[in-house]
């Protein structure tokens, strides 16, 4: 069969140091509406900064497997994930997905009560004596992608016709499940959508927003209409230096549909491919409902209300692989 070309899609991109908040606010709406896709510049974290973590991350990947099995995420999604270990589109994927990640949450003391949330709780770490200064790199990390997440929040805001400080509220942002995952896509492992193999299969995320850092691999791809038949898939160009930023499903339940949650996968040609992608969600009590600028009576809302906590844990349980299946891998690593 013939492999449909595909095209590059052009994406709007916004300065988080622009002035102009109105053009701000305005190229933000269009990307929403258009493909819940754009680009972030000017956000502040150095690019040294950006290449200590994207190198830091790839220290992690290079370990044996037996290390890294050490790492295996638990059951607050902490930790490393395996290759295939997560199937985002069942219905066309043969396998999981052809890459292997590491979880970084909100950091919460086991004693503390905040720990018996199911998104909060201590992480884990690699030893220092195996990658020097990791975790400190990645503690960083995560502090300075929250802030910017935060940032491009208010202007969605703005761009919903809400406050700025609409999602700074206590409720929502104010203690945010906000997990970064660094992610390797093995090299020699090329993607064929007609065989169903995918380095990550089609889907969208889960919350509010994603910043997505990348390397100068292609592969990421966008569907700009899920129900089109056949669907058209699309390119997304890395940008040096910028974000990658993509709304999620809990955005597109707040906005009732406005703002779009778009399919993405990703299709690689055999080369190895790192990103890190950071998720913003609101507080675990956060409920997730229509917003009063987003219906009316032509269009009332379109999902009942749910709180972030149950709905994120549903969205997990039905991506990830079982734990009970990697028993003997971490036997095996413990030997």
């Amino acid at each position: 069969m013939e492999k449909p070309e595909i095209s590059s899609t052009v994406l709007n991109c916004i300065s988080l140091s622009d002035p102009d908040i109105h053009k701000s606010v305005a190229l933000l709406k269009q990307a929403c509406l258009d493909s819940g896709f754009f680009y972030v510049v000017d956000h502040g974290i150095s690019q040294e900064f950006m290449d200590e973590v994207f190198s830091q991350s790839k220290k992690f990947f290079d370990l044996p497997i037996k290390e890294k099995m050490k790492m295996l995420r638990n059951e607050k999604n902490r930790g490393y994930t395996p290759i295939l270990d997560e199937l985002l589109d069942p219905d066309n994927q043969v396998h999981g997905d052809y890459k292997e990640g590491y979880y970084i949450g909100v950091e919460v003391p086991q004693d503390d009560p905040q720990a018996n949330k199911p998104f909060y709780g201590p992480n884990q770490w690699p030893s220092e004596d195996i990658v020097p200064g990791w975790q400190k790199v990645m503690k960083r990390y995560h502090k300075e992608a929250l802030r910017v997440a935060k940032d491009v929040a208010r202007i969605i805001a703005l761009a919903l016709d809400l406050p700025s400080d609409f999602f700074d509220r206590p409720e929502m942002l104010g203690e945010p499940i906000a997990t970064l995952r660094l992610l390797h896509y093995e090299a020699a492992r090329v993607s064929d959508p007609s065989k169903g193999l995918y380095g990550a299969g089609a889907h969208s995320d889960y919350g509010l927003i994603t910043l997505l850092a990348t390397d100068n691999v292609v592969g990421l791809q966008i569907c700009k209409d899920r129900n089109a038949v056949p669907q058209v898939w699309e390119y997304v160009a890395p940008l040096k230096g910028g974000f990658i930023v993509n709304l999620g499903d809990m955005l597109e339940r707040w906005s009732n549909c406005i703002f779009r949650s778009t399919l993405h996968r990703v299709v690689l040609d055999g080369k190895a491919r790192y990103s890190m992608a950071f998720f913003l969600e609101p507080s675990h009590e956060c409920i997730v409902e229509c917003l009063p600028t987003c219906m009316s009576e032509s269009n009332p809302p379109k999902f009942p209300p749910v709180t972030c906590a149950a709905y994120l844990s549903q969205r997990y349980m039905d991506t990830h692989a079982d734990l009970s299946s990697y028993k003997n891998h971490t036997k095996v690593s413990s030997d």
